[in-house]
């Protein structure tokens, strides 16, 4: 990894270490978390989106089957938090990688059709199965405990969240700068050259997405244990644009681009509170005018501009 990639990972430690002694009340807090809990889950689609260059519209769906995982196995069936969050994500790699290979034979946007398909088919599921789901109302999820520490405090919950997401920041950077990052750059380049020079196209493709997938099945469950209430909205095609949207302006193909595109566009609303009933339209110019003046996202626009890659 470039030193110059470590010194951010250290700026992200130091940040995060001083956030919660110098925010004025829990209000805050909890922003602070719902940004890195969202800054994880763009990582993982940065990674797929931004380095690997394909689209995924319906992500949102497996942030619910995380969040649902750890709602009904726990209430209706007495699984261990833990071992539900586990059998979660292990239900949507599985999921993933069953649905990747038929979509990822599409390009451009029957690509696009097909990833939202899969999530709206993911929600539809979530809000008819009311018997286990509580339908559109959702459930509430019971609290998180490991080795009989219960997690209940906003505090608590941001040391563990800060934890995982500076893992999740040096995972990142790590994978990025080895053959299977310098293989799904190549990818995302051409993918007649890839296959040229040996690149196993369809195995990359699946790989990242199952990947991408898992990070967000996982968050969905830290997310359902952290509200302590999940409903079907956390799956639905909106959260997903969302989620692709804090992709695009933080900047596609860039680490820190997506954390600065979670953490402003998770308090972007709350900034916009002011504009009472014309909050929405005013999100909406912001993000025009962010796509016309930085059309490659924040990070890597003014990375160019000051002359520094990241």
């Amino acid at each position: 990894m470039q030193k110059r990639a470590y010194f951010g990972l250290y700026i992200v430690i130091a940040v995060l270490a001083i956030l919660p002694f110098v925010l004025p009340n829990s209000f805050y807090v909890d922003l602070a978390i719902r940004m890195a809990i969202n800054a994880i889950i763009v990582l993982g689609l940065n990674l797929l989106i931004g380095f690997a260059g394909q689209i995924s519209l319906g992500h949102a769906g497996f942030l619910g089957i995380g969040a649902y995982a750890s709602a009904v196995l726990p209430t209706h069936f007495g699984w261990h938090p833990v071992v539900a969050m586990l059998a979660g994500a292990v239900a949507t790699g599985l999921l993933a990688a069953i649905v990747a290979r038929p979509i990822f034979k599409l390009k451009g946007n029957y690509l696009a059709m097909a990833t939202l398909g899969l999530g709206i088919i993911i929600n539809i599921a979530l809000r008819n199965e009311a018997t286990y789901t509580g339908g559109p109302d959702g459930m509430p999820v019971p609290v998180f405990e490991l080795f009989g520490i219960s997690l209940s405090s906003d505090k608590d919950w941001y040391w563990v969240v800060a934890a995982v997401l500076v893992f999740s920041v040096w995972a990142s950077l790590n994978l990025i700068d080895s053959p299977f990052g310098r293989a799904l750059r190549a990818l995302h380049g051409s993918e007649v050259a890839s296959k040229v020079v040996g690149v196993d196209v369809v195995r990359y493709k699946v790989a990242i997405f199952v990947m991408s997938a898992v990070f967000a099945s996982l968050m969905g469950s830290v997310t359902a244990h952290y509200v302590g209430f999940v409903t079907p909205n956390l799956a639905d095609f909106f959260h997903s644009i969302e989620l692709m949207t804090m992709v695009v302006i933080g900047g596609m193909a860039s680490v820190y681009g997506s954390l600065i595109g979670a953490v402003l566009l998770t308090a972007l609303p709350q900034a916009l509170a002011t504009f009472e009933g014309w909050e929405t339209v005013v999100f909406g110019v912001i993000l025009m005018v962010c796509m016309i003046f930085l059309p490659k996202g924040l990070v890597p626009t003014l990375a160019a501009k000051f002359g520094k890659g990241e």
